[in-house]
């Protein structure tokens, strides 16, 4: 299948019929880079879509991105960093998820169960129904948004770095030396507390 008729291409269509604007995809920036390679230059990292104008950023993240796949991990080769493709791909995710909030730029994920998919990540393309899905995810400019964002450059400041969380729920999950951080952003909200509450009382429960 090429890049074309991929179901991130389906995904970044679908932003650019709500936003009426076409992204920049595999866009590049100055300072995201990847690991040093053999020549110890760092090569660019791409966003697989960027819109100038709104300062905006989406990635569509596949199931591999959040579970072993075996087929794209490609466990026993290891990368140029000394680490497998899935290892790899955490690293970079994370480094997307940090860098491009720092620099200003607002991050927006989509993944496989976020839209009309089966249970092996591939999209059914319910064209109706993800666009609505998509038009609600590009809209939310939420407290909670401002608060993760602001959070997030605080933890930089501390020399935490942001990892992708393990559970999709997860607002901000971050690590420095053997400490981990699973954080809960929350905005204004009539029901102070409740999802800190259900946080740890699910974190007990395990």
């Amino acid at each position: 299948m090429s890049r074309d008729d991929s179901d991130e291409a389906y995904v970044v269509g679908l932003c650019n019929e709500v936003l009426e604007e076409t992204a920049l995809t595999q866009h590049t920036f100055d300072w995201l880079l990847g690991d040093p390679g053999a020549s110890g230059r760092r090569a660019k990292l791409p966003v697989d879509a960027f819109w100038p104008g709104r300062r905006m950023v989406v990635e569509y993240r596949e199931i591999q991105h959040d579970r072993p796949v075996a087929h794209f991990d490609k466990p026993n080769r290891l990368t140029v960093s000394g680490v497998h493709c899935g290892e790899q791909r955490a690293i970079y995710d994370a480094s997307r998820g940090s860098q491009i909030p720092a620099h200003g730029l607002r991050l927006v994920v989509i993944r496989p169960a976020d839209l009309d998919a089966d249970r092996r990540g591939r999209l059914r393309r319910n064209r109706d129904t993800d666009l609505e899905t998509v038009r609600k995810l590009l809209a939310r400019t939420s407290d909670e948004d401002r608060v993760t964002a602001a959070f997030r450059r605080w933890l930089l400041a501390e020399e935490w770095v942001p990892v992708t969380p393990t559970d999709r729920w997860t607002d901000i999950e971050a690590v420095r030396g053997e400490e981990r951080l699973i954080c809960e952003a929350k905005g204004r909200t009539s029901e102070k507390g409740v999802d800190a509450h259900i946080a740890y009382a699910n974190s007990c429960a395990e």
